[in-house]
């Protein structure tokens, strides 16, 4: 009988052992994970803007991936679904309180480098549905910050930081997704009310949140004509519908939304009609650093696994580690994970730096390593598949389960195609 192969870092789901939660720089201490027991079995080369505070960051959310997610992986993609407290546990921790004021429950500061750190550990832990539905709501914060009425913030804002409600950003429609210029929703004033009518689809959360931000038009063509609203899950006139039977992230809720004469308050209007659809861009270059450090995690976590089953696997009475196809292979995954990683804790520092001093976000870099990190993932998890054989075709593998995966990733966000072009028009061509 084929037993199927369970890494190292898997097997605590099968023998769990409690670990107090590593706590970070003003949650009440610090109890640090050493080196040897981070989950990451190979390491970044260097982490030359490391600071005490992200080490100990790291080591937080370390912890809590190895309690919170990584015993339940398989059996939540299975199912389809997982517990709704873990989106506040995760709240709990402040991973959905990055440059937020801390009145409205955020961390009042931001940081780049955290959030790549928080990225990698996430793809890391191989099962990208958790990853996207508990960290949707990161892309619509944005807007509520900027442009929300201060009632608004306390309501709606503080129950999706603590993770007590979801939220979703609602842009992509039937008709196109990147193409936000021409959006077919409209919305209509009438009295005290707007009327929205359309739909949105691929939308990540959209089944369980309680508040989305969503872009209908109001005017003329282009950016211009396109205004954005704060729509709770229950206004009149909305309905969803949940998208089933993905390539993958079997565990996140995917829906297409319904607006049906859905009526909102005219206060539910964010910013100045017409003119706020910029504030949604830094979200999307936030939301490109995420996934390409969710790719990036999910490499290593490829790459980790085909070397360990590499070592245990013997051929023809020889490891499988000793053949030089193989360390060929292990070699090029492992250039191509390290250059990766570089670059993107260059572009991290890049856009703290340019927040400190008021700069502009590195969008073409941001375009182009989300190219390069989803390039990097296919690779690594066909060459982990290859190397595995048998074992990494089985589910329950953490491999199989990326593998599936990684697709989305180089369309998600932007498709490839869409970046490229944008980091050229970035740079100036």
């Amino acid at each position: 009988m084929t037993v199927p192969f369970v890494p190292q870092s898997d097997r605590s789901a099968h023998n769990p052992s409690p670990r107090p939660s590593p706590l970070w720089k003003g949650r009440g201490g610090r109890v640090a994970l050493s080196e040897s027991e981070s989950p990451m079995r190979t390491q970044p080369p260097a982490r030359p803007f490391d600071t005490p505070e992200r080490a100990a960051f790291r080591d937080m959310v370390a912890a809590f991936i190895g309690k919170e997610i990584a015993p339940h992986a398989d059996a939540w993609d299975e199912a389809g679904d997982f517990p709704w407290d873990l989106h506040e546990k995760a709240g709990a921790l402040g991973l959905f309180g990055f440059g937020i004021p801390e009145e409205y429950g955020g961390l009042g500061f931001d940081d780049a480098l955290m959030r790549y750190d928080s990225g990698v550990l996430m793809g890391y832990a191989g099962v990208g549905g958790v990853n996207a539905s508990l960290f949707s709501r990161g892309i619509m914060t944005g807007p509520i910050v900027q442009l929300a009425s201060e009632d608004q913030k306390r309501t709606a804002l503080t129950e999706i930081v603590s993770g007590r409600a979801g939220g979703a950003l609602a842009m992509t429609e039937p008709s196109g997704g990147s193409d936000l210029a021409n959006l077919k929703t409209k919305a209509r004033k009438a009295g005290d009310k707007w009327i929205i009518d359309g739909e949105k689809t691929f939308i990540t959360g959209g089944m369980k949140a309680s508040w989305y931000v969503v872009g209908a038009r109001t005017g003329g063509d282009g950016f211009g004509g396109v205004s954005l609203f704060l729509v709770p899950s229950d206004a009149p006139g909305f309905s969803r519908t949940s998208i089933e039977r993905k390539m993958g992230w079997w565990c996140s809720d995917t829906a297409t939304l319904h607006f049906d004469g859905c009526e909102v308050p005219a206060e539910n209007q964010l910013g100045q009609e017409g003119a706020c659809l910029l504030a949604i861009m830094d979200n999307f270059n936030y939301e490109r650093l995420s996934l390409s450090a969710g790719c990036l995690g999910m490499a290593r976590r490829c790459l980790d696994d085909a070397i360990e089953y590499a070592q245990q696997r013997e051929t023809f009475g020889r490891p499988l580690i000793t053949r030089q196809a193989i360390r060929h292979k292990i070699a090029d995954m492992s250039a191509k994970i390290d250059s990766l990683d570089a670059y993107i804790q260059m572009i991290a520092w890049r856009i703290n730096e340019a927040r400190d001093g008021g700069g502009p976000m590195p969008a073409a870099e941001l375009a182009k390593v989300k190219v390069l990190a989803s390039k990097t993932a296919e690779f690594c998890a066909s060459e982990a598949m290859q190397i595995l054989g048998g074992a990494g075709y089985l589910r329950g593998c953490a491999v199989e389960r990326i593998y599936r995966e990684v697709k989305v990733m180089a369309i998600g966000g932007g498709s490839e195609e869409i970046m490229r072009d944008l980091a050229v028009k970035q740079m100036g061509l």
